[in-house]
């Protein structure tokens, strides 16, 4: 089980995003540009001493995230409020990345056409979104229990 994030746009939600990852043994990765300097200041606030001990790997771009998608086997789950299928319904695998999209724009049609499976979070009614590390922590929390994925 992984993480990616497209296009991030706020550090704290990076930071918070890296923090759960760390803490589960679960890798990120960073698909840039960024829409704030990636760094260890950037992150620290919401990420604290964690962040530094995730295992991040940044992409320069989609097409280097996507090609080492392909390369290594790995299926993209795409966390989004157009998904077809609600969170709890969807069979996870341990090979799945979880990609969520920017925070002021989700992700473009080109990379909803790569995912293999779009899911999205069931809510109330009225309410448009879940803020992106929230979103990221509780679809996680999902797949690793399907997949018997949480640390000993």
């Amino acid at each position: 089980m992984e993480i990616a994030l497209f296009q991030p746009d706020i550090a704290g939600n990076v930071g918070t995003t890296l923090r759960t990852a760390a803490c589960f043994g679960v890798p990120a990765h960073i698909i840039e540009p960024c829409g704030f300097p990636f760094s260890d200041v950037a992150l620290k606030r919401a990420g604290m001493d964690y962040a530094v001990r995730a295992n991040v790997c940044r992409h320069a771009d989609w097409s280097s995230f996507h090609d080492w998608s392909v390369e290594s086997g790995q299926r993209l789950v795409l966390l989004t409020t157009a998904g077809a299928t609600p969170l709890p319904d969807f069979p996870f695998t341990t090979e799945d990345v979880l990609l969520l999209g920017a925070e002021s724009s989700g992700v473009p049609a080109y990379v909803h056409g790569a995912a293999a499976a779009r899911v999205a979070i069931p809510m109330q009614r009225g309410f448009r979104s879940l803020n992106v590390a929230v979103a990221a922590g509780i679809a996680l929390a999902e797949a690793l229990r399907q997949t018997k994925g949480f640390p000993a």
